[in-house]
């Protein structure tokens, strides 16, 4: 099992990071929440994890653990693949997984392409007992979420577009995670 990856990164595309190690570069499939994260340097270190079939052996490229580590409970749900694990990566966060997860938002997972109604179900059905075992996010997730949310919709009404506000909303909360909703839309109308 390849654990990790630090090179040079020779190329980097919203689905997929070339790094280059010792001479050798690896094609590795990232999220587009990787992509976002990875800073535009010479030098990367990304947490990889190995898929292993008969006819490919393919590499998932992780910015940082905690979205590894969702990622390899994810596939471990029936009708869950690498594919599908990424793409709901893609289109949300961890922390906004994990809120969906344990709090049984069936129609929000559904709204991720590629996860149907029963697929939502055994998503919760199977992980939603490990991620409270675990003590993830989900604690400090809540009241993160709802000020977060409450930022998005501010700044959706001044117009802004929306990748953009979740990108720079993000960014804000990973600095200062205590931050409260006026504080929050005040940052993020300097940045955008």
């Amino acid at each position: 099992m390849i654990h990790h990856l630090s090179g040079k990164l020779v190329e980097k595309n919203p689905a997929y990071i070339i790094v280059e190690c010792g001479g050798v570069g690896y094609f590795i499939n990232i999220s587009v929440n990787t992509y976002s994260a990875i800073p535009d340097k010479e030098n990367i270190f990304i947490y990889t994890h190995l898929q292993i079939t008969e006819d490919s052996h393919t590499l998932f490229g992780f910015f940082e653990e905690e979205e590894r580590r969702l990622f390899r409970l994810l596939i471990t749900v029936s009708g869950i693949g690498c594919n599908t694990a990424r793409m709901m990566l893609s289109s949300m966060n961890v922390i906004e997984i994990e809120n969906c997860i344990v709090t049984e938002q069936v129609k929000k997972l559904q709204s991720i392409k590629g996860i149907g109604e029963k697929t939502a179900q055994r998503v919760i059905l199977e992980l939603k007992s490990k991620l409270k075992k675990e003590g993830t996010h989900f604690g400090a997730s809540l009241s993160s979420l709802k000020i977060k949310d409450e930022a998005m919709a501010a700044l959706l009404t001044l117009g802004f577009a929306r990748n953009n506000i979740d990108r720079t909303l993000e960014s804000i909360l990973k600095n200062s995670p205590t931050s409260n909703v006026e504080d929050l839309i005040k940052n993020a109308l300097k940045a955008l």
